[in-house]
């Protein structure tokens, strides 16, 4: 992903937002047999306060990506959506699509049997707490045994970054005025690209420059 200064996301808090907002994720593993691409759930890593994620593939995905082994690239693609030309002010213009992604690299270590048991809990849990009645883990019917053949059947996996790449491109080089009108075509829109999340992720990025500007 090329960075543009203009739209680099650095702050620790707000790249851990947007991985936990966003955990459906693809792995991406260059292998002697070419690219290989996969896609999971992950978490961020509850005991530690950085960018590490864990997670879980199913086998033999781990073998397919060369899991532990070699590189990996997650990458996490947050709200995004189609701006229109017709949201600027008379003149020359083209579309864009503005987004918000983080790339996270590093090789990842394998977890053991019991570590991946956790984070297969904490994945259940993480997606059950919406349900009206959440069905955990460990929860009758699901018993020793058949968890302990769940597990073996997938391979988790811990991934401290070593290179960390985010963009939060939201119209930044676009004058306040141009802004709210296209964060008020997004909320009022209905269409193909509608995506509440994407207004909400415009509003946050612009209050925090506007503030830095002394602007209310």
């Amino acid at each position: 992903m090329r960075q543009n200064p203009s739209f680099a996301m650095t702050d620790i808090a707000e790249l851990r937002r947007v991985i936990e907002q966003n955990p459906w994720v693809t792995l991406v593993a260059d292998t002697d047999a070419g690219l290989v691409a996969s896609h999971y759930a992950v978490l961020l890593d509850e005991e530690r306060d950085d960018l590490t994620i864990v997670g879980h593939v199913g086998r033999p995905d781990d073998a397919v990506l060369g899991l532990g082994e070699r590189e990996l690239l997650v990458v996490v693609q947050g709200p995004h959506g189609y701006i229109s030309p017709g949201w600027y002010p008379p003149g020359p213009e083209v579309p864009t699509w503005n987004y918000v992604a983080v790339h996270l690299a590093g090789v990842p270590e394998i977890l053991s049997p019991a570590e991946n048991l956790v984070v297969l809990e904490r994945l259940v849990a993480r997606f059950e707490e919406a349900m009206p009645q959440p069905r955990l883990l460990w929860e009758p019917p699901n018993d020793a045994e058949f968890l302990t053949r769940l597990e073996r059947g997938t391979v988790g996996f811990r991934l401290t970054p070593t290179r960390v790449t985010a963009k939060r491109k939201l119209s930044q080089n676009r004058p306040d005025a141009v802004v709210d009108t296209v964060i008020a075509q997004l909320e009022a829109g209905s269409g193909p690209y509608a995506d509440p999340r994407l207004p909400m992720e415009m509003r946050r990025a612009h209050e925090a420059l506007r503030a830095a500007r002394g602007v209310s």
